[in-house]
């Protein structure tokens, strides 16, 4: 027996497809039940004159028997099933998950391409990933309808689109568009070189994660940019119609196959036809003969013809998954002909993933990525390969710096790089019970003057995992004056490192993102997570990229020339005891307060201080006070003060680096010392000279 599927499932399957049973089959062959029964669960295997008796009994040649990397029984009717309401009476008016995004043709563009990264099959090479807007008219339009099994569905979509929800409406605009114009705009997303919709139908797997559940990431990969299983629901979201249909090229053989594994999804809201109710996803394949999903249309190993009449075949056996999706729109609104969408794909591609798509001397890319535009199967718009340098030729400059290690520590040149250490404290986790402080990675600025062409510049791209973008963000207190610029921060593992620091850093960073991966900020799972305090490491890591992106480009005042010390004498002012009235200059004071109230009702501030500059450090206590409207502030205790910027803290006594003019320092209020919650209230902080000591 040669490598395909194993013998005993494969058999069982002929079978089911040939309605016989294990009885049926061992009366033809002349054995008894028992002895079938060892073949089907793996305890025997035929001999070979038994295995030319099971390909006649299946009407099959004995290779097919042999290889088992393809059914004895081929022919199965590909027909929709529609999953029965449910028999408690709930029902469903859309996919929520499909709410999480908006139908944008850019955000499309940021999630596919996203997860196609995160299946990277082989790590030496990019994956490649297209995207294909196609027009089908006239006759074109026609034959596709008829291989969707058009008629099947059409009571469904009238049904449907007549309900009152969102979901209806857009339904009803989709139809209404594709009868008026008798054409249907077509989306197709391939990617190469990724892992493929690899596992079984039902069980766990990537198959079943994308086709058959919802809010099932099934992320192996430890430098995946999603972690909520929501990115596929762009693509049904995009189809006005609520339609995608799936060709994959698997990386690992299932029932002994790899090529063209088909299946197509539909979404509708609960609807009832002909007096049936339906609960809202219908899929298309062939009828399963598993006695626990008899009748359920699962996928189908189908021909290249099948695939070509669909639109989906693929340009080489490379694994990999296509995507598409019928009926695409932008719901943006912002584009108003094919050529206007091509262009929005193609900046989408180069302003999320032109890291990924950048490479150095010795560092290859890890995303390829093109466009193209079609209409009736002929080019429209050629394909054109992505290319990062045209939109972000200073951020790509400085990431190959630091790719072929040519970055400096001090900007003289304006092709120059700069390259600067950020640190991000990352806590301990919860179920650790650990009370340590952690441990500590060092992310990586990249700063470098920004280009003639930049439209924006002078910000902060913040970026982790296979450098996929999550903020672009603008940097606080660079002073007056500064060149235009283009920062990059590299966190976690898109530092191109892999060390115990690295992992904790990544998935740090990544429990802190929302659905949209689109910021570092608070979630549920951060909180539920990490220790206590989880929030305030992400604040002060946005504070220590601050600091050390003014190290790099904020300019320093240049001392004035002061004069000879006899003419100073005549014109020296004395200046106003601290008692006077107000705070004499002489003294440190907040300039300003950033903070909010967190998960436990405790105010969560960061303090920015003005200060003199002296050759003796300062030390003082600061006092947080609520802020009411009348009577007395009252003073509240710290739970946690920790140093930003310039200053240490020792016993709660806020120590200022000597020569420093300013200083910054977060603390974290203790909520047992708060006379009304929080949000009643607002919040100062008054800076006093600590106890003991001289000013």
């Amino acid at each position: 027996m040669q490598d395909g599927e194993e013998f005993g499932p494969w058999l069982g399957r002929q079978l089911r497809r040939n309605e016989m049973s294990q009885a049926e089959l061992a009366e033809r062959l002349g054995l008894t039940r028992a002895a079938v029964s060892a073949w089907i669960t793996g305890r025997a295997q035929p001999r070979a004159e038994m295995v030319r008796e099971i390909a006649s009994v299946l009407g099959t040649d004995i290779a097919t028997v042999h290889n088992r990397t393809t059914d004895a029984v081929t022919a199965r009717p590909i027909q929709w099933y529609h999953r029965p309401a449910h028999a408690d009476g709930g029902r469903e008016f859309g996919n929520a998950a499909a709410f999480a995004f908006d139908a944008d043709l850019a955000v499309l563009a940021r999630e596919t391409t996203q997860n196609s990264l995160d299946e990277r099959l082989d790590p030496e090479q990019p994956v490649r990933v297209r995207f294909t807007l196609h027009e089908l008219t006239g006759e074109h339009f026609t034959t596709f309808l008829d291989a969707l099994k058009w008629t099947e569905l059409e009571a469904h979509y009238e049904a449907a689109s007549g309900s009152r929800q969102k979901v209806g409406r857009v339904l009803a605009e989709g139809l209404r568009e594709m009868r008026e114009t008798n054409s249907l705009l077509l989306l197709r997303v391939d990617d190469y070189n990724a892992s493929g919709l690899t596992g079984p139908e039902y069980e766990d797997g990537r198959f079943s994660a994308v086709v058959r559940r919802q809010l099932d990431s099934h992320k192996t990969n430890a430098r995946a940019g999603g972690s909520y299983g929501l990115g596929k629901a762009t693509l049904w979201a995009t189809s006005r119609l609520g339609l995608v249909l799936i060709n994959s090229t698997l990386s690992e053989s299932h029932e002994g196959r790899t090529a063209r594994r088909l299946v197509g999804r539909l979404d509708l809201p609960w609807r009832e036809v002909g007096g049936a109710p339906y609960a809202g996803p219908a899929w298309l394949g062939e009828p399963d003969t598993e006695k626990d999903y008899e009748g359920v249309s699962r996928s189908w190993w189908a021909d290249e013809n099948a695939a070509s009449t669909l639109w989906l075949e693929r340009d080489s056996s490379a694994p990999g998954t296509s995507f598409l999706i019928v009926g695409a729109h932008d719901a943006a609104g912002d584009t108003d002909s094919l050529q206007d969408m091509h262009d929005k794909l193609n900046a989408a591609l180069s302003d999320n993933f032109w890291a990924a798509m950048t490479s150095g001397r010795s560092t290859t890319a890890l995303l390829e990525a093109s466009v193209r535009t079609m209409r009736n199967g002929a080019v429209v718009i050629p394909e054109k390969r992505v290319d990062p340098q045209e939109r972000h030729p200073a951020l790509v400059r400085a990431l190959k710096a630091y790719f072929d290690h040519e970055t400096v520590t001090e900007i003289t040149a304006v092709d120059q790089v700069a390259v600067a250490k950020v640190p991000l404290l990352v806590p301990p986790l919860r179920e650790t019970g650990s009370r340590g402080k952690g441990l500590v990675h060092e992310a990586v600025l990249l700063v470098t003057p920004a280009d003639d062409t930049d439209q924006l510049h002078s910000r902060l791209v913040c970026m982790r995992g296979s450098r996929m973008t999550v903020t672009t963000r603008r940097p606080r207190d660079l002073g007056m004056g500064v060149d235009p610029f283009q920062a990059v921060l590299l966190a976690g593992y898109a530092t191109g490192v892999d060390t115990k620091d690295v992992e904790l850093a990544e998935a740090f960073l990544r429990a802190s993102e929302p659905p949209e991966h689109d910021r570092w900020d608070r979630t549920e799972e951060l909180a539920a997570t990490y220790a206590r305090g989880a929030l305030t490491r992400i604040t002060e890591f946005r504070a220590a990229m601050d600091t050390a992106l003014r190290g790099l480009v904020g300019r320093r005042p240049v001392q004035e020339a002061r004069g000879p010390e006899t003419l100073r004498s005549l014109f020296r002012l004395d200046t106003p005891s601290a008692g006077a009235g107000r705070r004499a200059d002489g003294h440190p004071t907040v300039r300003s307060i950033d903070g909010e109230v967190d998960a436990s009702g405790a105010w969560s501030l960061r303090v920015f201080l003005k200060v003199p500059q002296r050759e003796d450090s300062w030390q003082l206590a600061p006092i947080a006070k609520f802020d009411v409207r009348s009577g007395g502030r009252p003073t509240l205790d710290w739970a946690t003060l920790t140093a930003v910027e310039n200053c240490r803290i020792v016993d709660g006594v806020v120590l200022v680096d000597p020569n420093v003019r300013s200083a910054t320092f977060s603390g974290v209020t203790a909520t047992g010392s708060h006379p009304v919650d929080a949000h009643m209230a607002g919040v100062t902080v008054d800076i006093q000279k600590a106890r003991g000591t001289s000013a």
